[in-house]
């Protein structure tokens, strides 16, 4: 398995605080069948990470890698909050693409909005050759609340990765309720752990993909599985036309 998202850099944002905490979530991940790791830790929020600093880090984790023989691979990557300046700053080396490949960027929105320039700036980022990607959409309440603003992204040609916690249930019902919604809709396009530690945020990519199995077939984890895979090698991922998701009324009410 590939995890497009984790937070597994020592000591650079909320993810491990040490590099022994690192070692530890990279063998847990290694057994759990993961083989390949995209780093990315936050940017651009309360954290800064410039592409240099994630450059060093990453091939220390390889290092250490190699030194206690774990079967895993940890490639470059960043999480960005959205500003409106984004796609200067892919312009001026300040953001880094998932494992470096100039296709596809990390958008994380704000938990409890969408800021009225995103579509503008997603769009911006299209036409510099990039694929904009919204982390865990499944999450942000606006979007909760108002499924069509992220129907209008996608249907604008941006992707998402919703969480693997989140279709699990480890954020709770409703959320898991969305995500399998968005998977439906055909508005999820990978599934990744978005992993900080081994106790509240860990990875359960494995437990995720047995449940879209269950609910949806083989195939539905293929496709993710098989997204996950073009991504790291910067070639163009699997798109179904997405539909709105449904809203049920129950005694009128939404």
């Amino acid at each position: 398995m590939i995890d497009i998202h984790c937070h597994i850099l020592p000591g650079v944002d909320d993810g491990p605080q040490s590099m022994v905490a690192a070692l530890e979530m990279m063998k847990h991940a290694s057994n759990e069948g993961i083989r390949t790791i995209i780093a990315t830790p936050h940017h651009n929020s309360k954290y800064s990470n410039a592409r240099n600093t994630i450059f060093d880090r990453v091939d220390e984790l390889n290092e250490l890698i190699k030194k206690e023989n774990i079967d895993l691979k940890i490639l470059p990557g960043q999480e960005p909050r959205i500003y409106g300046d984004m796609a200067v700053g892919y312009e001026q080396s300040e953001l880094l693409t998932l494992n470096n490949t100039h296709k596809y960027l990390f958008v994380e929105l704000p938990s409890n909005h969408v800021p009225r320039y995103t579509k503008q700036l997603l769009f911006d980022l299209q036409l510099q050759g990039l694929q904009p990607i919204i982390v865990h959409p499944e999450r942000n309440q606006e979007i909760i609340e108002n499924p069509d603003v992220l129907y209008k992204l996608v249907e604008s040609g941006a992707s998402t990765q919703v969480t693997a916690s989140s279709v699990t249930g480890h954020f709770g019902k409703k959320i898991q309720k969305f995500s399998l919604q968005l998977i439906e809709a055909n508005q999820a396009h990978f599934i990744a752990s978005d992993a900080h530690n081994l106790k509240g945020r860990t990875f359960l990519l494995r437990e995720a993909y047995e449940k879209i199995e269950k609910e949806y077939g083989i195939d539905m984890v293929y496709l993710f599985q098989d997204n996950a895979e073009v991504l790291v090698e910067g070639k163009t991922i699997y798109r179904d036309i997405p539909v709105q998701v449904k809203r049920k009324k129950f005694l009128g009410i939404f």
